[in-house]
């Protein structure tokens, strides 16, 4: 829902591949984010082998759209976006950190508020 909106919100199909090979049958899976949502999917019914818990897998092909279309819904930090070229990478964008989401903001108590201007 707030790391990569395009599946659910178009059906836009992305690879998903493990970062590390697992020699696991293949089996249909969905694939879902962290939000308890029935739109937070990546894939739904795809044929990917078993993945450990704790591994990590690559959804490829985000694009450019990947972050801009991505927000801070439920508070979470937006994820870095990483280059791929052959076997080389290069992180683009780093991740964002919790002390991110609150840069700018003000706390009650700092607030000082102004009456409006006579006209």
């Amino acid at each position: 829902m707030n790391d990569l909106i395009r599946p659910s919100l178009y059906g836009s199909f992305h690879r998903i591949v493990p970062l590390a090979k697992t020699g696991g049958t293949r089996q249909a899976v969905d694939v879902v984010g962290p939000i308890c949502e029935s739109g937070d999917f990546l894939a739904k019914d795809r044929a990917l082998p078993a993945v450990p818990p704790g591994e990590c897998v690559a959804v490829l092909s985000a694009g450019a759209y990947g972050f801009a279309m991505s927000s801070n819904y439920n508070s979470r930090p937006r994820a870095a976006e990483v280059l791929v070229r052959g076997g080389a990478y290069t992180v683009i964008r780093e991740r964002e950190s919790c002390e991110d989401l609150v840069r700018g903001e003000a706390s009650a108590g700092a607030l000082v508020f102004r009456e409006p201007a006579a006209r």
